[in-house]
């Protein structure tokens, strides 16, 4: 399991739990990869693009031919663990409070059903809660459970 466990699922219920960790495992980001990224393509800006700081990785690939942003990127190498971890837990948190809101609606409300077993599932879902399948947001199901 992850550190961030009980301050994130605390309130959740197994289903919830499971969706959580679908979803953190797709959008985390690792922190030796960041690292490799600041000391490798740390001067073409990569790194912090890896962490969805676009704006800093476009004025490092401006100013990439000056190979001033290289030396920053080798001083950030060393910042980089604290800031991979900062971004996952605003991750955790987002989607977190996402499916605590979701679990707020009645049930049936918002749900469709799974091609796989043809069990109700939340829309906004990847995986069915039941079977574990993963959904196509294409080809889900609308129609009422027989």
């Amino acid at each position: 399991m992850y550190p961030i466990d009980p301050i994130y699922t605390a309130n959740m219920n197994d289903q919830q739990r499971a969706w959580f960790y679908a979803e953190y495992e797709r959008a985390r980001k690792d922190e030796v990869i960041g690292v490799l990224l600041a000391v490798f393509l740390g001067g073409l800006g990569i790194h912090h693009f890896y962490l969805r700081r676009d704006g800093l990785g476009l004025l490092y690939l401006v100013f990439s031919w000056t190979g001033i942003p290289m030396i920053i990127a080798w001083i950030e190498a060393f910042f980089m663990p604290s800031r991979v971890r900062q971004y996952n837990a605003a991750q955790a948190m987002f989607i977190s409070s996402q499916i605590l809101a979701a679990g707020a609606y009645p049930s049936g409300s918002l749900s469709t059903h799974c091609n796989a077993c043809g069990q109700p599932i939340d829309p906004t879902a990847v995986f069915c809660n039941h079977c574990g399948a993963a959904v196509n947001r294409s080809t889900l199901n609308t129609q009422p459970a027989h």
